[in-house]
Protein backbone atom coordinates (compact mmCIF):
# COMPACT_ATOMS: atom_id res chain seq x y z
CA UNK A 1 0.00 0.00 0.00
CA UNK A 2 1.25 3.55 -0.64
CA UNK A 3 2.22 5.58 1.90
CA UNK A 4 0.02 8.34 1.06
CA UNK A 5 -3.19 5.92 1.36
CA UNK A 6 -2.18 4.33 4.23
CA UNK A 7 -1.30 7.22 6.50
CA UNK A 8 -4.67 9.05 5.49
CA UNK A 9 -6.25 5.60 6.30
CA UNK A 10 -4.60 5.61 9.66
CA UNK A 11 -5.21 9.38 10.48
CA UNK A 12 -8.96 9.26 9.79
CA UNK A 13 -9.46 5.79 11.85
CA UNK A 14 -6.78 6.00 14.36
CA UNK A 15 -6.84 4.18 17.73
CA UNK A 16 -7.88 5.17 20.77
CA UNK A 17 -5.28 5.88 23.57
CA UNK A 18 -5.06 3.10 26.45
CA UNK A 19 -5.41 6.10 29.22
CA UNK A 20 -7.93 8.99 28.64
CA UNK A 21 -5.97 11.93 26.91
CA UNK A 22 -5.19 14.90 29.17
CA UNK A 23 -6.64 17.19 26.55
CA UNK A 24 -8.22 17.15 22.89
CA UNK A 25 -6.72 20.08 21.13
CA UNK A 26 -9.15 22.01 18.41
CA UNK A 27 -7.23 23.71 15.49
CA UNK A 28 -8.41 26.64 14.42
CA UNK A 29 -11.66 26.77 11.84
CA UNK A 30 -13.61 29.35 10.76
CA UNK A 31 -17.21 29.68 11.21
CA UNK A 32 -19.10 27.66 8.99
CA UNK A 33 -16.65 24.57 9.88
CA UNK A 34 -15.88 24.88 13.68
CA UNK A 35 -19.10 23.02 14.42
CA UNK A 36 -17.38 19.87 13.21
CA UNK A 37 -14.57 20.47 15.89
CA UNK A 38 -16.91 21.19 18.50
CA UNK A 39 -19.19 17.66 17.93
CA UNK A 40 -16.13 15.73 18.28
CA UNK A 41 -14.71 17.26 21.41
CA UNK A 42 -18.75 16.77 22.83
CA UNK A 43 -18.33 13.17 21.83
CA UNK A 44 -14.75 12.56 23.29
CA UNK A 45 -15.86 14.00 26.57
CA UNK A 46 -19.12 12.34 26.59
CA UNK A 47 -17.24 8.86 26.23
CA UNK A 48 -13.91 9.41 28.89
CA UNK A 49 -11.22 9.42 26.28
CA UNK A 50 -10.41 13.03 26.67
CA UNK A 51 -10.29 15.03 29.97
CA UNK A 52 -10.45 18.75 28.42
CA UNK A 53 -11.24 20.70 25.89
CA UNK A 54 -7.82 22.70 24.47
CA UNK A 55 -8.43 25.99 22.09
CA UNK A 56 -6.73 28.46 20.16
CA UNK A 57 -6.48 31.60 22.85
CA UNK A 58 -6.19 35.14 22.17
CA UNK A 59 -8.26 37.81 19.57
CA UNK A 60 -10.22 36.49 16.51
CA UNK A 61 -7.81 36.27 13.74
CA UNK A 62 -7.35 34.38 10.44
CA UNK A 63 -10.90 33.23 10.18
CA UNK A 64 -10.78 32.28 13.67
CA UNK A 65 -13.60 33.93 16.13
CA UNK A 66 -11.29 34.04 19.16
CA UNK A 67 -10.28 32.10 22.11
CA UNK A 68 -13.66 34.04 24.04
CA UNK A 69 -16.07 33.44 20.82
CA UNK A 70 -15.09 29.45 20.58
CA UNK A 71 -15.40 29.10 25.00
CA UNK A 72 -19.13 30.67 24.54
CA UNK A 73 -19.87 28.43 21.59
CA UNK A 74 -18.58 25.33 23.38
CA UNK A 75 -20.59 26.20 26.73
CA UNK A 76 -23.58 26.47 24.34
CA UNK A 77 -22.75 23.00 23.25
CA UNK A 78 -23.13 21.59 26.84
CA UNK A 79 -19.65 21.34 27.52
CA UNK A 80 -19.00 22.90 31.32
CA UNK A 81 -16.59 25.58 31.79
CA UNK A 82 -14.24 24.12 33.64
CA UNK A 83 -13.71 21.20 31.14
CA UNK A 84 -12.49 24.22 28.58
CA UNK A 85 -8.81 25.44 28.28
CA UNK A 86 -7.02 28.15 26.41
CA UNK A 87 -3.72 27.10 24.94
CA UNK A 88 -1.23 30.06 24.28
CA UNK A 89 -0.51 31.51 20.66
CA UNK A 90 3.17 32.29 20.16
CA UNK A 91 2.81 35.80 19.30
CA UNK A 92 2.19 36.42 15.70
CA UNK A 93 0.31 38.78 13.64
CA UNK A 94 -1.24 35.28 11.98
CA UNK A 95 -2.79 32.20 12.91
CA UNK A 96 -1.75 29.32 11.24
CA UNK A 97 -1.68 25.34 11.60
CA UNK A 98 1.90 24.87 12.50
CA UNK A 99 2.25 28.01 14.76
CA UNK A 100 -0.89 26.12 16.56
CA UNK A 101 1.19 23.65 16.52
CA UNK A 102 3.85 24.36 18.23
CA UNK A 103 1.68 26.30 20.71
CA UNK A 104 0.22 23.15 21.19
CA UNK A 105 3.32 21.01 22.04
CA UNK A 106 5.25 23.55 24.34
CA UNK A 107 1.86 23.89 26.48
CA UNK A 108 1.33 20.34 26.23
CA UNK A 109 5.13 19.71 27.62
CA UNK A 110 4.63 22.31 30.14
CA UNK A 111 1.59 20.73 31.79
CA UNK A 112 3.01 17.20 31.62
CA UNK A 113 0.52 15.64 29.34
CA UNK A 114 1.05 12.44 28.40
CA UNK A 115 -1.79 11.94 25.60
CA UNK A 116 -3.65 14.54 23.21
CA UNK A 117 -5.52 14.44 20.39
CA UNK A 118 -5.45 16.50 17.43
CA UNK A 119 -9.01 17.54 16.05
CA UNK A 120 -9.82 19.43 12.74
CA UNK A 121 -12.54 19.42 10.61
CA UNK A 122 -12.30 16.37 8.32
CA UNK A 123 -10.94 18.02 4.85
CA UNK A 124 -8.27 19.55 6.96
CA UNK A 125 -7.67 16.28 9.58
CA UNK A 126 -4.57 14.96 7.58
CA UNK A 127 -2.21 18.38 7.43
CA UNK A 128 -3.03 19.15 10.93
CA UNK A 129 -2.50 15.92 12.42
CA UNK A 130 1.02 15.75 10.66
CA UNK A 131 1.59 19.33 11.89
CA UNK A 132 0.99 18.09 15.30
CA UNK A 133 3.21 15.13 14.90
CA UNK A 134 5.89 17.31 13.44
CA UNK A 135 6.17 19.85 16.03
CA UNK A 136 5.69 17.40 18.86
CA UNK A 137 8.46 15.10 17.58
CA UNK A 138 10.32 18.27 17.43
CA UNK A 139 9.39 19.96 21.26
CA UNK A 140 8.08 16.97 23.28
CA UNK A 141 8.78 13.94 21.84
CA UNK A 142 7.75 12.06 24.92
CA UNK A 143 3.99 13.07 24.13
CA UNK A 144 1.59 10.54 22.33
CA UNK A 145 -1.08 12.37 20.26
CA UNK A 146 -3.84 10.50 18.85
CA UNK A 147 -6.13 11.25 15.35
CA UNK A 148 -9.75 12.34 15.81
CA UNK A 149 -11.32 14.00 12.73
CA UNK A 150 -13.99 16.41 13.06
CA UNK A 151 -18.02 15.81 12.45
CA UNK A 152 -18.38 15.56 8.69
CA UNK A 153 -20.42 18.38 7.49
CA UNK A 154 -22.01 18.79 4.15
CA UNK A 155 -19.05 18.04 1.61
CA UNK A 156 -20.75 20.52 -1.19
CA UNK A 157 -21.23 23.78 1.11
CA UNK A 158 -19.08 26.44 -0.21
CA UNK A 159 -17.65 27.75 2.83
CA UNK A 160 -13.97 29.90 3.64
CA UNK A 161 -11.01 28.03 4.48
CA UNK A 162 -7.31 29.00 5.01
CA UNK A 163 -7.08 31.88 6.94
CA UNK A 164 -10.30 33.23 5.91
CA UNK A 165 -8.78 34.03 2.87
CA UNK A 166 -9.67 30.42 0.74
CA UNK A 167 -13.72 29.85 -0.33
CA UNK A 168 -14.91 26.26 -2.05
CA UNK A 169 -16.80 23.47 -1.29
CA UNK A 170 -15.48 21.31 1.42
CA UNK A 171 -14.78 18.87 -1.22
CA UNK A 172 -13.05 20.99 -3.32
CA UNK A 173 -10.65 22.20 -0.36
CA UNK A 174 -9.24 18.37 -0.01
CA UNK A 175 -7.23 19.46 -3.42
CA UNK A 176 -5.85 22.75 -1.41
CA UNK A 177 -4.33 20.68 1.37
CA UNK A 178 -2.56 18.18 -0.40
CA UNK A 179 -0.66 20.86 -2.29
CA UNK A 180 0.20 22.70 1.05
CA UNK A 181 1.27 19.27 2.45
CA UNK A 182 3.68 19.25 -0.49
CA UNK A 183 4.84 22.76 -0.16
CA UNK A 184 5.65 22.78 3.69
CA UNK A 185 7.44 19.36 3.13
CA UNK A 186 9.42 21.07 0.83
CA UNK A 187 10.40 23.84 3.07
CA UNK A 188 11.34 21.75 5.60
CA UNK A 189 7.98 22.91 7.83
CA UNK A 190 6.40 19.19 7.91
CA UNK A 191 7.51 15.55 8.32
CA UNK A 192 7.37 13.19 5.65
CA UNK A 193 4.65 10.56 5.62
CA UNK A 194 6.63 7.80 5.69
CA UNK A 195 8.36 9.67 9.49
CA UNK A 196 4.52 10.28 10.39
CA UNK A 197 4.04 6.67 9.58
CA UNK A 198 7.03 5.70 11.83
CA UNK A 199 5.83 8.14 14.46
CA UNK A 200 2.41 5.99 14.25
CA UNK A 201 4.55 2.79 15.11
CA UNK A 202 5.98 3.54 17.50
CA UNK A 203 3.17 5.55 19.52
CA UNK A 204 1.40 1.86 19.42
CA UNK A 205 4.67 0.24 21.21
CA UNK A 206 4.92 2.84 23.99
Amino acid sequence: MCEEAQLLTRILCDVTPKEPAEGAYLFAQTRENEKSVFAAAKELLDHGLAKSVLIPDGRARCGYPGGVAWRRELQQAGIDDDKIKEVPIQPSDTLHTLIEAVSLALYAKAKGYERIFAVAAPFHQERAFMTAVTAIVREYPELLVYSHAGKALSWDQRVTHSQGTTKASRAGLILGEQERITKYQTQGDLLSRAEVLEYLRQRDLA
